[in-house]
């Protein structure tokens, strides 16, 4: 699939919850994203993002997943100029969110990081470990003999830092890409 050509059809966050969100669905969105606290080192890995980096994401607005995971997405953005993130509701962008299940699903959120020209880097979703480990623990006991988050961590504070570590590892693949070195200068 040509990721590009799906791509003027994203919509930016506030734009996908005023098309697809109930105002109640709005709501639970908003009252996670005031939630999302960025400690200041990750604010500041966000801001020092020196490459063009476009994140498709797949989601549903009905999502409990996504309720949870895609404010915090917005809130990289609101740190960082280099991201670009377009959201594609998973009924009405099928055959997107067929090109990026997961387990065999229309999971979400399910995302897709490309470069700048658009180019396949990298794929994550639907939740995180620590969410899998909650979750887990909550069905059969715990799932880690180490334990679900870092002692003082919040399960959304280790939601946040898994994802900002998939956003970082893109950010390094671009940096470090002899191709785009040698398009930038850098």
């Amino acid at each position: 699939m040509d990721f590009m050509t799906k791509w003027p059809a994203g919509l930016g966050y506030a734009e996908f919850l005023k098309r697809y969100a109930s105002p109640d669905q709005h709501r639970r969105w908003d009252a996670v994203y005031h939630e999302v606290k960025l400690t200041a080192v990750q604010k500041e890995l966000l801001k020092s993002f020196s490459r063009e980096m476009l994140v498709a994401v797949v989601a549903g607005t009905w999502c409990g997943d996504c309720v949870q995971q895609c404010p915090i997405f917005e809130a990289f953005a609101q740190a960082s100029t280099r991201l670009q993130i377009r959201y594609f509701d998973r009924d009405d962008h099928g055959e997107l969110a067929d090109a990026l299940s997961i387990c065999g699903g229309r999971r979400v959120p399910s995302v897709l990081f490309l470069s700048e020209e658009g180019a396949p880097c990298g794929r994550y979703g639907d939740r995180t470990l620590a969410k899998y480990r909650d979750s887990a623990a909550s069905l059969s006991g715990a799932a880690c003999p180490t334990g679900l988050v870092a002692e003082g961590q919040s399960l959304q504070e280790a939601v946040i830092q898994e994802w900002l570590d998939q956003f970082e590892r893109v950010q390094l693949m671009l940096r470090l890409s002899p191709r785009l070195r040698q398009k930038h200068g850098d």
